[in-house]
């Protein structure tokens, strides 16, 4: 199918980007990558009067420590989140997760704000947000405002954005010492959707847990588990307190069932794809304290 007719317009600022979106009262989308959008309008799920390409805008493409974490781009590409030197460094969970991300041609257009914009509940980079506490930049015509990722997003392909907004920035705040990782996904076929994944990140003292984070995919939306934080939080993290934590991930929020497999064969996943993650988390937060 081919697209419903629509105007285009290609703005060299972000001024001039969010004035449109304002003009045109909700009937604007945004094209930044276009590796979900094209396919919705081709289907006509969508049929905007205009698309925005902000491509040509600057300085929406980087990459840059701050305060021991790091601020994103809007526009930075999966590709570069892949192999980022400084990702690498500060945030290694999330060159995992970006190679988990469909192909490597769809990695290198798909952008950052575009992904998290989508709101995609298998997508690994609203796993990651909601994993690190991300906080999100929104531009407006008028002015800017933070949102946290634990707010934005509300549903399946639903964010918090305003009709007028574009995702500016993207700030995920450092790992505190000690800290250690797990990224476990199941997917069908290399490339397909996350079927299930879960991440994890365990900071300890001594053999025991400080801080944990457990992000699951597997329902409506991206989801913490929180009780399953609380049971290792201020634990030793024995085998028996994590397999209750696993457990307990797997009942964070209700499990969709679709074609690809059903709510009990999804919750099974997110339990064994949470004590992976953890087991791997516990075993890299150990190396880092000798």
């Amino acid at each position: 199918m081919k697209p419903a007719a629509f105007e285009y317009a290609a703005p060299s600022s972000l001024q001039e980007a969010t004035k449109i979106l304002a003009d045109y009262n909700g009937e604007a989308k945004i094209l930044a990558g276009g590796q979900s959008l094209v396919p919705m309008l081709n289907f006509r799920l969508l049929k905007p009067q205009i698309l925005v390409d902000i491509n040509r805008i600057p300085n929406l493409d980087y990459i840059a420590e701050h305060n021991g974490g790091v601020r994103i781009g809007a526009l930075t590409r999966h590709y570069a989140l892949e192999t980022s030197p400084v990702i690498a460094a500060r945030f290694p969970v999330i060159s995992e997760a970006m190679r988990h991300v469909a192909h490597l041609a769809i990695r290198n257009r798909g952008t950052l704000g575009g992904s998290l914009s989508h709101a995609d509940p298998a997508a690994e980079l609203a796993l990651m947000a909601i994993l690190l506490d991300a906080r999100l930049t929104a531009a407006s015509a008028s002015g800017t405002r933070i949102i946290e990722a634990k707010d934005f997003f509300v549903g399946a392909l639903s964010n918090a954005l305003e009709e007028s907004e574009i995702l500016r920035e993207v700030e995920f705040p450092g790992f505190p010492l000690f800290t250690g990782w797990g990224f476990e996904e199941f997917a069908q076929r290399l490339g397909d959707f996350a079927v299930a994944a879960a991440a994890a990140t365990l900071t300890m003292s001594g053999a025991r847990c400080t801080q944990c984070r457990i992000a699951v995919i597997g329902g409506e939306t991206v989801v913490r588990a929180v009780n399953a934080e609380a049971l290792l939080t201020s634990s030793s993290l024995d085998d028996k307190t994590i397999t209750a934590a696993a457990k307990a991930a797997a009942q964070a929020t209700p499990m969709n069932s679709d074609l690809r497999a059903s709510s009990d064969l999804r919750a099974h996943l997110v339990e064994a794809l949470t004590r992976r993650a953890l087991e791997a988390a516990k075993h890299r937060a150990l190396e880092k304290q000798q």
